[in-house]
């Protein structure tokens, strides 16, 4: 007897604190559909608190133009797109805990570096840089981040 009292005084000590197994799946929710939905991808995706954004570049959102300037000029714009899309939806540049960099030519990538760790104030995310032989739009440069919602 005194063994199932144990046994049912840790079970529910375990699903008080949240440790119990929650069988219910996660919402996803598919947020920032491109304008027109020309694209076959949303540029957010949310599951439970973890937010998933797809590869931004460095276009100017009221045109959808890469922005002139290279390497440095691309990673400030492509930044600014992310931190809009994280805005838009609950986050923000200190709550990323991933990033992913995709360059057109590896050469550049300390120009790049530059630009990129002056948006990351408090600490760096996680982050991969890889190189091909070229990216959508021509873009020099393109970043998609994993990021958590602000409590």
């Amino acid at each position: 007897m005194k063994k199932v009292f144990l046994n049912l005084t840790l079970l529910l000590l375990l699903n008080a604190s949240g440790y119990a197994q929650n069988t219910s799946k996660p919402e996803v929710e598919y947020l920032d559909l491109p304008k027109p939905n020309t694209y076959p991808f949303s540029g957010a995706v949310r599951v439970g608190n973890t937010l998933y954004l797809s590869g931004a570049l460095g276009n100017d959102p009221k045109t959808m133009k890469l922005v002139p300037g290279g390497i440095e000029a691309e990673t400030k714009q492509t930044l600014e797109n992310i931190k809009a899309t994280l805005e838009r939806n609950g986050s923000d540049l200190d709550h990323i805990v991933k990033c992913t960099v995709f360059m057109a030519d590896i050469q550049e990538w300390p120009k790049m570096n530059e630009v990129y760790k002056t948006y990351f104030l408090k600490h760096f995310p996680a982050r991969s840089a890889v190189a091909g032989s070229g990216l959508a739009l021509g873009a020099r440069v393109e970043i998609e981040c994993i990021a958590v919602i602000k409590e």
